[in-house]
């Protein structure tokens, strides 16, 4: 049977532990609530925008692959029958934990904790490889990444300098800080963070570490803010933190690894969305859907000397003004759609 296929996907991997049963079932309705998270607070971006264009089938595999606190996972999950399943995906452990109610108490439902660059593997250890319906890609930091200053993603409050999407791996933006070369750190800024005076706030890290250990978000903020001209219309901090939150979780390399993936495990007529909130990830979705789409680079099946598109585009939407208004991080939001091909 398929669901035994998609359970089989908890077997060998790093996915919570689980305590399912029969889900209590009241009036012929699941028990969990799929309106909102635990807290209430986090609203997905573009809900409305996915829900229509992953037209989701009652009896669908669907993947999440940034699962963050649930807010489409759960609106998907609303959407399917008990033949139904959803794979979700984060590496970030407190979005695991956030997710482990909704595991144990929905057998539609798997996460999973790792990189979204397991997608292919995954699937295939479920048996869903060749049968998913809809992929959706939430690209970025969640609201409560930003919100919690222990992970060091935001200078509007101070917390340890951290930045990774996974605290227990790699190096945290403050080990990075100490020991990268000069002409390093203005790279990753320039590439990352496209800011032009990269080398002048790269300057000043390396003088100001000299001094004293780089070890908070404010601290940062505030050399970055010197080392920049003034009357600017963001923060200048601003795109230094991406820049580096960017390089440490390695998010456009892995953008890259997972897409080309995506378009194996889809069945035909399967959707892949991906929402972006900057330019760079948004390049990486475009040129990859827009190649699919004319055969082009990122091909996987077809023979070298023959290639067929593999996907057909639908197109791409933005929030509309009410939902901007409502949740300001909606307006750079940018979702693209395109179809699996036969």
């Amino acid at each position: 049977m398929r669901r035994a296929g998609f359970n089989s996907v908890m077997n060998g991997c790093s996915s919570l532990a689980s305590k399912r049963g029969k889900p209590r079932n009241f009036c012929g309705a699941w028990p969990y609530n799929y309106e909102c998270s635990e807290k209430g607070e986090h609203r997905p971006v573009l809900l409305e925008e996915v829900l229509e264009h992953l037209r989701i089938v009652k009896g669908g595999i669907y993947v999440d692959c940034t699962f963050g606190r649930g807010g489409h996972a759960r609106a998907v999950l609303s959407k399917l029958d008990e033949r139904g399943g959803l794979l979700a995906i984060d590496k970030d452990p407190e979005a695991v934990e956030a997710a482990r109610d909704l595991h144990e108490h929905d057998p539609r439902f798997t996460i999973e904790r790792g990189s979204f660059t397991m997608l292919e593997r995954l699937a295939e250890r479920s048996g869903i490889s060749g049968k998913v319906n809809g992929i959706l890609f939430d690209l970025g930091i969640s609201s409560p990444q930003l919100e919690v200053p222990a992970r060091g993603f935001s200078f509007l409050h101070e917390g340890p300098l951290d930045m990774r999407m996974d605290p227990t791996a790699g190096k945290s933006a403050a080990e990075w800080l100490a020991t990268a070369r000069q002409e390093e750190i203005a790279e990753i800024v320039w590439r990352f963070g496209e800011e032009r005076f990269a080398k002048r706030i790269a300057r000043a890290i390396v003088e100001a570490r000299r001094t004293t250990p780089i070890t908070t978000t404010r601290q940062l903020a505030a050399i970055v803010a010197r080392a920049s001209p003034a009357q600017q219309r963001t923060h200048p901090a601003t795109r230094c933190f991406q820049a580096i939150r960017i390089f440490l979780n390695q998010e456009l390399a892995e953008l890259s690894m997972a897409l080309p993936q995506a378009v194996r495990v889809l069945a035909p007529g399967g959707r892949l969305l991906g929402i972006s909130f900057h330019s760079l990830e948004d390049r990486i979705v475009k040129r990859f859907m827009r190649d699919q789409a004319r055969g082009g680079d990122y091909r996987v099946a077809a023979p070298a000397e023959k290639q067929y598109p593999a996907l057909r585009l639908i197109g791409k939407f933005r929030a509309s003004r009410w939902e901007v208004m409502n949740n300001p991080r909606a307006r750079s939001a940018l979702l693209r759609v395109a179809e699996r091909l036969a």
